[in-house]
């Protein structure tokens, strides 16, 4: 029997929330907080989320610490949420992750972008191909940051595997996602507006019909304001989210996205939901602009 992957497709077509992964003071792991943070995603309405994104600070956790997150967000999850664990780095080890993430019960795996200094167009092929067959089960999601990579190399993709049925498109251009989306087949994958909030707009406008999101950890009414706004073609209200998160997603973004997960870590400070910190090479707020994330994360009303 062909599997369809009808749900997971589905689920892809929503805010796809990246939880972030709170650290105690002595560094490790904090499960009861990660729990917390968790429910109160669910309690808010997100239904699909993405533990081991890069809001999770995926590229500083251990093999170890990597695994214990999937755990944590499947048991806690339960059936209320469907689950996109963040797989990467060597194919072994990201097999390894998805088959454990399989074992666990999750049904897709989202591939980090390929983290070598010499990607060949060819050869991404060939390291999503090697995932994907080893778990023909799974929905799998390329993460695609490179914007030399042609569409034609997706389409390649997805004929040698069914079982590719998304894309987390990450590359901040517009008019290359919709060219992209249609060289690639724009019915034949699920797109995900990867640079969240800012860009569901226009990507959206070309194709997209979910996105990822750092921010729904502070807010999630504002994240699903947004998508349903998106979901009734009503772009005005839309675009009035846009105004109301812009400034939190300019911190975010500035320098690089040097501050991508701590201005997120520092909301939740704010609301005493979690500590700041963060791992090298991230690093915490300076103390002028920490008052300015509060004062943002306090103007939502949570």
């Amino acid at each position: 029997m062909t599997t369809t992957f009808e749900s997971q497709r589905t689920a892809l077509a929503d805010v796809v929330a990246i939880p972030v992964t709170p650290f105690a003071e002595d560094g490790r792991v904090d499960q009861d907080a990660h729990r917390a943070l968790l429910r109160r995603l669910l309690d808010g309405g997100v239904t699909t989320l993405t533990p081991n994104g890069n809001t999770g600070e995926f590229y500083t956790l251990t093999p170890e610490e990597r695994r214990l997150v999937t755990e944590l967000t499947i048991d806690e999850a339960g059936d209320r949420a469907a689950i996109l664990v963040g797989v990467g780095h060597d194919v072994p080890t990201a097999v390894g992750s998805a088959r454990h993430a399989r074992e666990l019960g999750a049904r897709m795996v989202m591939v980090h972008q390929p983290v070598h200094p010499y990607v060949s167009q060819s050869g991404w092929v060939d390291y999503h191909r090697a995932i994907a067959e080893a778990v023909p089960e799974l929905g799998v999601v390329p993460y695609i940051r490179n914007a030399q990579l042609t569409g034609a190399r997706l389409a390649e993709l997805g004929a040698a595997c069914p079982n590719v049925i998304g894309v987390k498109y990450a590359v901040p251009d517009a008019a290359r996602f919709a060219a992209f989306a249609r060289d690639a087949g724009r019915d034949r994958f699920v797109w995900v507006a990867g640079l969240a909030e800012p860009y569901a707009p226009s990507y959206f406008s070309a194709g997209a019909t979910g996105f990822t999101s750092g921010l729904v950890n502070v807010a999630p009414s504002v994240s699903l304001n947004m998508i349903e706004a998106l979901r009734a073609g009503d772009y005005p209200a839309a675009m009035k989210v846009w105004e109301q998160i812009r400034r939190f997603e300019e911190l975010r973004a500035a320098n690089g996205s040097a501050n991508n997960v701590t201005v997120v870590k520092e909301a939740l400070a704010s609301l005493g939901l979690c500590r700041r910190d963060v791992r090298p090479p991230s690093r915490e707020l300076p103390e002028d602009e920490r008052a300015e994330v509060a004062e943002i994360a306090a103007g939502w009303s949570l």
